[in-house]
């Protein structure tokens, strides 16, 4: 098994994907180029200070998303999952710092990956922070878009579930609304 870009896994630390039900607005993507543009179109919604949460499965496509994202903040370095780095910067329109936390336990040091500078980039509306695999940031991250995306009957298609905390801002259901079928 490979984490999507070729790597293998070695050791990483399960965590639970939410289940669908429970969140409140939903899209769907057919193709890569889709899920790409999605990213690229919920940039658009970004002014800084956001927290956006990805869940999926291994290969759903939340590090494409964020390439289209970052794609359409401006950034033209590669935007690469950042599984064995834990954390990529990236500087576009808005700094965006892309975190992957599936080899993180829960409970673990947050501090030695420097998530303290991020968050504090974040309150001051600086920066955006995009985790996958996010289950170590719920308990300090109060205000969030979550994405749960999983895949389709297609070999391409993926639904994309949205839900907020404390709520999903009405412009991120209309854009998963807005999501071209499948």
């Amino acid at each position: 098994m490979d984490d999507g870009d070729g790597h293998p896994v070695e050791s990483a630390v399960t965590q639970p994907i939410p289940d669908p039900a429970g969140f409140s607005a939903l899209g769907a993507t057919a193709s890569p180029a889709q899920t790409a543009g999605l990213g690229a179109r919920a940039a658009g919604l970004l002014r800084g200070g956001e927290a956006l949460f990805l869940w999926g499965p291994l290969g759903a496509g939340k590090t494409l998303f964020t390439q289209g994202l970052c794609r359409g903040l401006g950034v033209t370095d590669e935007v690469v999952s950042p599984t064995y780095n834990l954390a990529c910067r990236y500087r576009g329109r808005l700094t965006i710092h892309h975190l992957d936390f599936y080899r993180v336990a829960p409970g673990a040091d947050l501090a030695d990956i420097g998530v303290d500078g991020m968050l504090e980039e974040l309150d001051a509306g600086a920066a955006v922070l995009v985790a996958e695999w996010p289950l170590p940031l719920v308990p300090v991250v109060a205000r969030r878009v979550e994405l749960l995306v999983v895949p389709g009957a297609g070999p391409d298609d993926r639904l994309w579930y949205a839900r907020g905390e404390p709520q999903l801002p009405p412009a991120w259901r209309d854009l998963l609304a807005a999501a071209p079928p499948c």
